[in-house]
């Protein structure tokens, strides 16, 4: 959304209440004085959006599985969960959306915090199984591919919006991103337990994968 510098007459009383609600929202100035306005005049802002989106996502986390962080910015939500493998590591998953919903709605980054080259590895290759899961069974409903990045310790996947993606409200692309979330944590697990059979691993979470499908999440 575009913005330009506009002059205003205000009062001083104002200017200091202003100020105070700005630093309680822990918003600066302008970003509160604009959110007040759009609201007054019932203009959905894109960071009105966002946040609105992202409040859905924390409502449909599982709180015993996952920990909601405070946000780091208004287009980013961070969620922590535990992996059970030798020492727990910490699993960060970052959904970053962008201001203006074209064809793409965000993406998704999961990382770790870990030196250990084992647990590197063993990520890579879920990975690559996700990935074939993808491209076997979604790649259809997108004629460009999906893109999807992997430095060695972190993990990128983009969002995308379906044909009709004027028909998907707020809360529908907050129900898609927690799911895709959920379904990814759940599968993730579910391969690092049975890591003592890979064959199993990959048998059982192809298995998931298709019951999350056939159930009739909705695919971004």
């Amino acid at each position: 959304m575009k913005k330009s510098v506009y002059s205003l007459v205000l009062s001083d009383d104002v200017i200091a209440a202003v100020d105070k609600a700005a630093v309680r929202a822990g918003m600066s100035r302008s970003a509160y004085i604009n959110s007040v306005l759009a609201e007054a005049v019932s203009y959905v802002t894109p960071e009105k959006r966002m946040s609105d989106i992202f409040s859905a996502v924390e409502r449909l986390m599982d709180d015993s599985v996952f920990r909601i962080m405070p946000r780091p910015s208004d287009n980013s939500l961070s969620i922590r969960s535990a992996l059970h493998y030798r020492y727990k590591p910490v699993i960060r998953y970052g959904i970053e959306l962008y201001r203006g919903f074209e064809t793409t709605l965000g993406k998704l980054k999961v990382s770790f915090r870990t030196q250990s080259a084992a647990l590197i590895s063993d990520f890579g290759d879920f990975l690559q199984l996700w990935i074939a899961l993808e491209k076997n069974h979604i790649i259809e409903h997108f004629p460009d591919g999906i893109s999807y990045a992997f430095d060695g310790d972190k993990f990128t996947r983009t969002f995308y919006l379906p044909p009709d993606k004027h028909k998907l409200s707020d809360d529908a692309i907050a129900a898609a991103l927690s799911e895709y979330v959920k379904m990814f944590d759940e599968i993730m697990k579910l391969y690092f337990e049975n890591l003592d059979n890979v064959k199993k691993a990959e048998a059982l979470v192809w298995q998931r994968y298709e019951e999350y499908l056939n159930a009739g999440m909705t695919i971004i």
